[in-house]
């Protein structure tokens, strides 16, 4: 094995896990890794003074994160969720909405909004909501979290406040966080000016990392990934093929509201969901996998190669929708992408979802964070009990609930939670009725 490849991979597998473990600790070595030959700390771009110099959407990330070569979106490798909840009972009060505000621009000012600096987004729940005695607009589709189908009974999130971190720096991100929630008085150089914490308190801390290398690396460790290192260099998810294809995703201005008063704001829906691959790598071949994955004909015309990069820009899903009742009858099987693109298109064919998952090893079990960004959380649920294939199980009877139905099988939902992402100018605890 190459040393330097063997160095480079270490360095990369300590600041993974610096961020699954957190605290001044972890932020502290992280830090020490982070400085170059002279023991200075490799620069972090820094951000701007001006808000109004920023996208007024929170969740435009495109422009300021790295492409492949099919102009496919490559996430920031390291992330972080935090659910919080505000202090108190009720809505909250002037001074809250000035202390998280002035918590947040300490970023802006630290922090280039890039993968090489900080991309982050704040958003509120039902619950939030509920606090105000006025409802939200009734063109903002934010129902409560629920349990989407017969076979999962999910932890429902309801905290008030989901920040969401992001950056190719690990030491970024756990500076981001100590700023945020901890004891560090400084960001990037740049003093802090309040903390979140302030006004609300941390409920839950979850991590996560994605990109070609990393889960294979991680592999080892976690509950869920059979032995003999299955898990592909190259792929940037545990099940071994690349996703979120530019022509399968929504755009950002697609999933962005486009009127009332969070006009330029967004849902999110967030399932942590628990992976289980002994029998995806044991059982199945790798043309089995594909077929499971995407869809049968995938396979009978071998159309992806690897972990998927033959693909392009787009999956070429749309070829196979209309053969997947054939498909269950004939192959006794679907494909996963294949059933949830029924779903997935409105009626001039845009992609209604934009999905920004990644992986994660949160209590040495492998786990996906996904993040799904639509204009109505209906959209995603619609997809949802498409990926369910309740009507393909009826056509087959190979296809069970979760047997050869896509990859049902191997995964297994934990928690669930919807939100409403602002605009950034009604980011910091805005009312039902700005």
């Amino acid at each position: 094995m190459d040393p330097g490849n063997d160095g480079k991979r270490t360095r990369r597998e300590f600041l993974k896990s610096a961020v699954a473990v957190g605290g001044t600790s972890a932020l502290s070595a992280c830090l020490g890794v982070a400085e170059s030959g002279d023991g200075e700390r490799e620069p972090v771009p820094t951000g701007v003074e001006e808000i109004r110099t920023l996208p007024d959407r929170q969740h435009a990330w495109r422009d300021r994160i790295r492409l492949d070569q099919h102009s496919n979106a490559l996430l920031p490798r390291h992330q972080i969720l935090f659910y919080l909840t505000l202090d108190g009972s009720g809505p909250p009060d002037q001074g809250a909405r000035e202390t998280v505000e002035s918590a947040l621009r300490t970023l802006d000012r630290a922090y280039e909004r890039s993968h090489e600096g900080l991309l982050y987004s704040v958003a509120y729940s039902p619950a939030y909501f509920d606090r105000f005695e006025d409802s939200l607009p009734e063109s903002i589709d934010l129902p409560p979290p629920r349990s989407l189908s017969d076979f999962e009974s999910p932890d429902l999130d309801t905290q008030d406040t989901l920040v969401h971190l992001a950056s190719d720096r690990a030491d970024v991100v756990l500076e981001a966080e100590e700023v945020l929630t901890g004891d560090r008085e400084q960001a990037n150089g740049r003093a802090a000016d309040a903390r979140l914490t302030d006004a609300m308190s941390v409920d839950s801390r979850r991590t996560g990392f994605v990109g070609p290398g990393l889960p294979a690396e991680r592999q080892g460790e976690p509950e869920g990934i059979p032995e003999g290192g299955p898990v592909p260099e190259k792929s940037p998810l545990f099940m071994g093929f690349i996703a979120g294809f530019r022509k399968n995703q929504a755009s950002e201005e697609y999933v962005t509201l486009k009127e009332g008063p969070f006009a330029g704001g967004t849902t999110k829906h967030v399932s942590n969901i628990r992976q289980r691959l002994d029998d995806w790598y044991g059982e199945q071949d790798f043309d089995e996998r594909v077929t499971e994955m995407f869809s049968p004909g995938h396979a009978e015309e071998g159309l992806v190669e690897n972990v998927g990069e033959s693909l392009g820009a787009s999956s070429g899903i749309e070829r196979f929708l209309d053969s997947i009742d054939d498909d269950a009858e004939e192959f006794g099987r679907v494909g996963h992408a294949q059933k949830n693109a029924r779903a997935n298109r409105d009626a001039e064919g845009n992609v209604l979802l934009l999905r920004r998952h990644f992986e994660s090893t949160d209590e040495d079990v492998a786990s996906l964070h996904f993040p799904s960004l639509q204009r109505e959380i209906a959209h995603f649920e619609g997809v949802r009990e498409a990926m369910n294939g309740a009507d393909l199980a009826e056509i087959s009877p190979a296809i069970r609930q979760r047997v050869n139905n896509g990859i049902l099988e191997y995964i297994f939902v934990e928690r669930r939670g919807n939100f409403l992402v602002p605009p950034m100018k009604l980011r910091s605890l805005p009312p039902a009725r700005p």
